[in-house]
């Protein structure tokens, strides 16, 4: 998540300490200070996966300070300033390593419905985007979601697979039940070796 403020010409980034679970929070706390005062901070990022901790991209060191000064849950820049290669892997995820497809069952990792369940019903690889339902809902509506805020937990290739081979395995089990039952039930076996009467029906003289 990064939220871009104004233009800049030269700035630095800061690593600013948050409370875990409360980065979303921290950031939003940050960026109305920041538009509130006009302060000079050019972005705002809290990058998937790491806890504890969002950057600022500033003009100074005293304006990052500003921004996080006495608010709830931030608790103040630690270390250095960073360069922008330095975190580059966390801000700009390489979207062809995402393998997500139409029709799998995603869990949503960011919020607003984080830890809901949805099925993919579009991708937008370009946008780093993608539409998905909620399971859980009554009413299936379209919720668009960033690539890197969901995760597979089922692909639908594995769902029509699975199925495939129950279907196989029940029907395997049909045939070797009827195989091994007696079309004829308990009935007792015919002796067809017929011996030849020695009388004949006829008289030889008819």
């Amino acid at each position: 998540m990064m939220e871009e403020t104004e233009s800049r010409d030269e700035s630095y980034i800061f690593i600013i300490k948050v409370t875990t679970n409360k980065e979303d929070r921290a950031l939003e706390l940050i960026s109305e200070k920041v538009h509130k005062k006009g302060l000079s901070i050019y972005s705002i990022s809290r990058p998937h996966g790491l806890r504890g901790y969002i950057f600022v991209e500033a003009a100074d060191r005293d304006s990052a300070e500003e921004a996080s000064y006495n608010l709830p849950y931030v608790k103040g820049i630690i270390g250095k300033t960073v360069n922008y290669q330095e975190i580059k892997n966390m801000l700009e995820p390489l979207l062809e390593e995402i393998n997500i497809e139409k029709g799998d069952v995603v869990e949503i990792i960011g919020e607003p419905f984080k830890k809901e369940k949805a099925k993919v019903v579009r991708i937008d690889k370009p946008k780093g985007e993608a539409v998905v339902t909620l399971l859980a809902a009554v009413v299936p509506i379209p919720v668009t979601v960033k690539l890197d805020n969901i995760k597979v937990i089922r692909r639908e290739k594995e769902e029509i697979s699975e199925e495939l081979e129950n279907l196989k395995k029940s029907e395997t089990k049909r045939y070797d039940e009827v195989d091994g039952e007696t079309p004829l039930g308990d009935a007792p076996d015919i002796n067809q070796n017929y011996e030849k009467s020695s009388e004949s029906l006829i008289p030889d003289d008819y």
